[in-house]
């Protein structure tokens, strides 16, 4: 089926709906290396002016990927809710829109139909909205998930600590570890990608952090972010795992892509359900995306980079994670050139997440080879701060030395807090009150003042 507009005398015809959908898309580095992208702007307003005409009930019945072919499709359209789509159902993609960004569409009403959105309705709707209208949708949203802490309520802002090594020294990554605490991150988890990646190193490094844990009696969780399948041998040898982690992407081409399937992923899901680890809920899954991955992997059917990293997210929606995120701009300038695409792909990223019911948050990154610096770093996390992202990734530095790339300081995250009066998740909140780490009211005024006292301490 083709969509056709007309714009300043000059009539378009977009062949597809994987046509108009990447034409309708802000331009990338990504769509233009896969030949994707609008060939020029009218062209990119005219396909938003068809999209916002599309009813969204046409994304049920016609598939980016063919659902003969590709599980997650299945996933999606199984999975459909029909009743919490009703509400929304008469819409088209632009009645969509105003729908969202009115006071009709309060938090209660977002949750509800978030199960009756598929990614494709979301992506679309996104594709013609500006910046301030993913923050003001995506800032309504509460998803709240629990492991040993309660994430995601209006208001807190966690964070991830991440304490990576080039060699894994058990040494330098406590000390990382003691840094992050010290500044008062780590509650939406402790998670250290591992130089090797192997089930002997997963062991060591799961055992190390768990230690910390119980030894500091720390309510937060652990993670090393090895394969899905050495985390399943680790369970079986009898790890301290917490949270099973995985990358994924929204096609099944491309997760065989990273070597796994959606069964391996329940079976991981439900060995670790089986620890009973969890003290106040039994959200334990962990999943980072990023926009390119299925194009980087020759799995992306034609479909643009966004929408498709969209789809993603009904894998991890099946799921019930503790924690998403997307490594925003970790695969480099192949894929998202410069800071303005960076932080509109961030923006993007967060809005479609939360609004298909995905506590979303984001490695707030980019690689030294990108048109990026810090500034465009600092200016994405506090978009997304505002926007209320569920967590931030923060190391040593903003200088992650094992996977080469820059991403926020653990201040950083201090700093974001104190300006948008957030706060961290409220159970480790409190641990950092009665190690003498935290007061609310210095820690507003004096974020960097405040942690050095508390570091010398």
């Amino acid at each position: 089926m083709s969509y056709c507009a007309t714009l300043s005398g000059q009539r378009f015809v977009f062949r597809d709906l994987r046509h108009l959908m990447a034409s309708a898309s802000p331009c990338r580095s990504g769509d233009v290396l896969a030949g994707l992208a609008a060939i020029s702007a009218t062209e990119r307003v005219a396909a938003r002016l068809a999209l916002a005409d599309l009813p969204l009930s046409h994304f049920l019945t016609e598939a980016l990927v063919p659902y003969e072919e590709d599980d997650v499709t299945r996933l999606i359209i199984d999975q459909h809710d029909i009743t919490a789509f009703a509400p929304v159902a008469s819409m088209t993609v632009g009645g969509f829109r105003d729908w969202l960004l009115s006071h009709d569409a309060s938090p209660a009403r977002l949750a509800a139909i978030a199960s009756g959105v598929t990614p494709e309705m979301a992506a679309a709707v996104s594709k013609i909205m500006r910046n301030q209208d993913l923050i003001s949708v995506a800032s309504k949203i509460e998803i709240i998930t629990r492991f040993r802490n309660t994430i995601g309520q209006k208001g807190v802002l966690a964070s991830r600590l991440q304490p990576n090594h080039p060699t894994d020294d058990l040494r330098g990554i406590a000390l990382s570890t003691l840094d992050g605490l010290l500044y008062g991150s780590g509650d939406a988890v402790i998670g250290v990608n591992p130089a090797g990646d192997n089930v002997e190193n997963g062991l060591a490094l799961l055992d190390m952090l768990d230690t910390i844990r119980q030894n500091h009696q720390i309510p937060t969780q652990s993670c090393v972010l090895t394969h899905v399948t050495n985390t399943l041998e680790i369970i079986n040898r009898g790890g301290a795992v917490d949270l099973v982690f995985q990358s994924i992407a929204g096609t099944q081409k491309a997760n065989e892509g990273f070597g796994i399937t959606l069964d391996i992923l329940r079976e991981a899901h439900e060995a670790a359900r089986s620890l009973k680890r969890g003290t106040l809920g039994d959200n334990l899954m962990y999943f980072e995306t990023g926009q390119g991955a299925a194009l980087s992997a020759g799995a992306h059917y034609g479909i643009d980079q966004q929408s498709v990293e969209t789809r993603a997210y009904a894998v991890a929606r099946a799921f019930n994670p503790l924690l998403v995120n997307t490594v925003v701009g970790f695969i480099g300038p192949e894929y998202l050139y410069d800071g303005k695409q960076i932080i509109r792909a961030g923006l993007e990223d967060h809005f479609c997440a939360k609004l298909l019911g995905v506590p979303m948050g984001c490695d707030v990154c980019y690689t030294n080879h990108a048109e990026a610096d810090q500034d465009d770093m600092d200016t994405l996390m506090l978009l997304l701060g505002t926007a209320g992202v569920t967590f931030l990734i923060g190391v040593p530095g903003a200088d992650d030395v094992m996977l080469n790339y820059q991403s926020l300081a653990f201040s950083d995250i201090l700093t974001t807090r104190s300006l948008l009066n957030l706060k961290p998740a409220p159970e480790f909140a409190a641990w950092l009150e009665k190690m003498g780490l935290y007061d609310a009211a210095k820690l507003a005024r004096f974020p960097l003042r405040y942690v050095k006292q508390a570091s010398h301490a």
